[in-house]
């Protein structure tokens, strides 16, 4: 017997585990669209890295630094990689303050 690469779904039989299926649908649209906000919020701080404009950067960074906590404390990401990206968007804005200082 070969097996296929994809793997069927099953359908579930128990009332429980249909309301589980429906629920996991719902949980999973939602952890979807929380996800894709964290990573534009870093993208945006990022982005003004990029251009050089200090205050900017750090409004947006004010700001990316409640939607990340509020990921992680969901549960959508673990809080070490959210101290993470907080502690390096933080470092490229303190980096961008020194350039500009030394310049």
């Amino acid at each position: 017997m070969a097996t296929s690469s994809k793997a069927k779904k099953k359908t579930v039989r128990l009332a429980s585990g249909r309301k589980r299926a429906r629920q996991d649908v719902k949980l999973n649209s939602a952890n979807s669209s929380l996800r894709s906000h964290f990573r534009t919020v870093i993208k945006n701080v990022q982005k003004a890295v990029l251009t050089g404009d200090k205050s900017k950067a750090g409004d947006l960074f004010k700001d990316a630094q409640k939607v990340i906590d509020s990921v992680a404390d969901k549960g959508i990401f673990h809080k070490n990689k959210a101290a993470r990206h907080k502690s390096r968007l933080s470092a490229k804005i303190k980096a961008l303050g020194a350039a500009a200082a030394a310049a």
